[in-house]
């Protein structure tokens, strides 16, 4: 009994983890909307909703990690050997996530340096007017 009722939950879990409706994922499942509302409500059961969506948006980002290198290679020798048209469009995709990434690069570096300080700040320490 226990085990199927884990099975219905893991399914629960994955139907809502990518993106079905309540009604959507009580019909795939054979729960009552009600039912899963109320699980819906449980923090145990939001925080491992959670942990999937994060799991399987980490997931995703890998795999879009593993096809950039192609993607690149492919960009540049679209600059070297298309037509004109094509090179150019080629040439502003490159720039164009080119730029995003440097973005994103600094801005995760900015991150990281404020977290430290908010470390920084939250460690026990002598606290008063000299310290």
């Amino acid at each position: 009994m226990a085990e199927q009722r884990k099975k219905n939950e893991d399914a629960l879990l994955l139907a809502l983890a990518c993106g079905a409706t309540v009604e959507a994922a009580a019909r795939q499942c054979g729960l009552t909307d009600r039912t899963i509302y109320r699980r819906l409500s449980e923090p145990a059961f939001k925080d491992r909703l959670q942990a999937l969506r994060t799991d399987m948006v980490a997931r995703a980002a890998g795999m879009l990690t593993a096809a950039a290198g192609e993607a690149v290679r492919t960009l540049l020798q679209l600059q070297k050997d298309a037509p004109a048209t094509v090179r150019l469009g080629a040439a502003k995709a490159v720039l164009e996530v080119g730029m995003k990434l440097r973005e994103i690069v600094d801005l995760e570096a900015r991150m990281a340096a404020l977290e430290a300080r908010l470390a920084e700040q939250d460690k026990p320490g002598p606290r008063g007017l000299y310290a």
